[in-house]
């Protein structure tokens, strides 16, 4: 894929949109209602990562560990704040512990816990992550069923100190059925909502094509690319 530098102009505008968008759907749910953005910058090309630093987006996010540790490195005089939001293979547990996100969005089990836990340990080091819960119940995605999720947090908690989980992330649902992506949405919420006893803060739903039905839902953390870069 051809990476194109967009102007500052057309960035500008499209960042202006989209926080319009977030603005006044966080306002039908709340007032109070924070939405924190991560713009998934996997398919752009760095220069527009700097200038939308410099319009002030603070936090990106990418989907493959090598990309990652490419762009913090190609990027390293910006103060930028890295997520990690792909699955993450585990061969390459060392390499994202040693570029130590801000957060892990896709912790998708307790499988993968024990073997990021264990190396955490061996470097001394912890690292905050969310769970992912599959709560469509798609067979191509990752991530815990909703029914387990509750569980496997506890699990978490209670087994692997050096994971600091934060809250939850899920994927709405693949299909044009707005009731089922709503429904996706809603099984999350309610599983946050059980949560936030045991620390969960964070609520990340919603991409591009349904982040404003991601916010009704109650998310409180939006992942969007292709909305931002288009020309």
């Amino acid at each position: 894929m051809v990476e194109t530098v967009l102007p500052k102009e057309t960035l500008a505008r499209n960042l202006d949109a989209i926080i319009r968008r977030i603005e006044a759907t966080r306002i039908k749910v709340d007032e109070h209602h924070i939405v924190k953005l991560v713009v998934v910058s996997k398919y752009t090309a760095e220069e527009n990562i700097r200038t939308l630093y410099e319009l002030g987006q603070r936090a990106f996010g990418e989907n493959q560990v090598q990309q990652l540790e490419k762009r913090a490195a190609d990027l390293e005089d910006l103060p930028l704040e890295w997520h990690m939001i792909g699955r993450l293979q585990k061969n390459k547990i060392n390499k994202l512990i040693d570029l130590d996100p801000f957060l892990f969005q896709s912790l998708d089990g307790l499988d993968l816990a024990e073997a990021l836990h264990k190396r955490l340990e061996a470097k001394g080091k912890t690292m905050d992550c969310l769970l992912q819960i599959n709560s469509a119940r798609e067979e191509s995605k990752a991530g815990v069923d909703p029914d387990a999720a509750e569980d496997t947090w506890h699990a978490i908690r209670e087994r692997f100190p050096r994971i600091r989980l934060r809250g939850v992330m899920t994927i709405g649902a693949h299909t044009d059925d707005v009731a089922r992506i709503r429904k996706s949405f809603e099984t999350t919420r309610a599983i946050f909502d059980r949560l936030q006893s045991d620390g969960a803060e964070i609520c990340s739903m919603g991409m591009s094509g349904d982040f404003e039905l991601a916010i009704e839902c109650g998310s409180n953390m939006v992942r969007i690319g292709s909305a931002l870069f288009t020309p």
